[in-house]
């Protein structure tokens, strides 16, 4: 090899995830994925984090100004923290899978899911679910935009606690938008570049 050459496992760089410069190790995407799209998919996991942050302390016991059946400790405080927390990994690992549309593993099954290692994933398998998670998330989360109504029940918290549930859950307004631009961006590129 002449001091010209490059080394064989170079690869060039390319805009987008598969741009990670020489030193990139792994597959890379089928076609460049926007830097906005990669910003979304990653943004997508912010938003569920809050809200979970807020379950798990009020499961912990928080004073977070529910009141009656509502508060925590009139009722089974293991089985609130265990459903709280189950919740709250459930909604960042869905979260997560939005990644996947900007990520090597969203094309290619990865290798440690048994019996589909390997194989090519079909761009419908992954844009169904994620469009139609995405209406999901906006019709469950969009009504929070415009305010959320704790007058009409006396066990809901009010005041401060109020507006700190408020803002903690305000993000997953952002969620379905920011996942049905994803998949949109996730369409076109397997469209275009298989």
């Amino acid at each position: 090899m002449t001091a010209i050459e490059a080394p064989a496992d170079a690869r060039p760089a390319t805009k987008g995830l598969a741009a990670k410069g020489p030193a990139a190790k792994g597959p890379a995407t089928k076609g460049p994925v926007p830097r906005w799209a990669a910003w979304a998919a990653e943004a997508t996991l912010w938003c569920a984090l809050p809200a979970g942050i807020w379950r798990i302390l009020f499961g912990l016991g928080l004073p977070a100004g529910f009141t009656g059946s509502l508060d925590p400790r009139n009722g089974e405080w293991p089985a609130m923290l265990a459903y709280v927390i189950a919740l709250t990994v459930v909604s960042e690992a869905v979260a997560f899978l939005s990644m996947g549309l900007v990520r090597p593993w969203g094309e290619i099954w990865p290798r440690w899911v048994p019996f589909l290692r390997g194989r090519p994933i079909r761009p419908p398998a992954a844009i169904i679910p994620a469009a139609l998670g995405s209406v999901a998330l906006m019709v469950m989360w969009t009504p929070l935009a415009f305010g959320l109504q704790v007058d009409s029940d006396p066990e809901l918290p009010h005041g401060a606690k109020a507006v700190i549930l408020y803002l903690c859950y305000l993000p997953l307004v952002a969620w379905g938008p920011l996942l049905a631009a994803v998949t949109v961006a996730y369409a076109v590129r397997r469209q275009r570049h298989g």
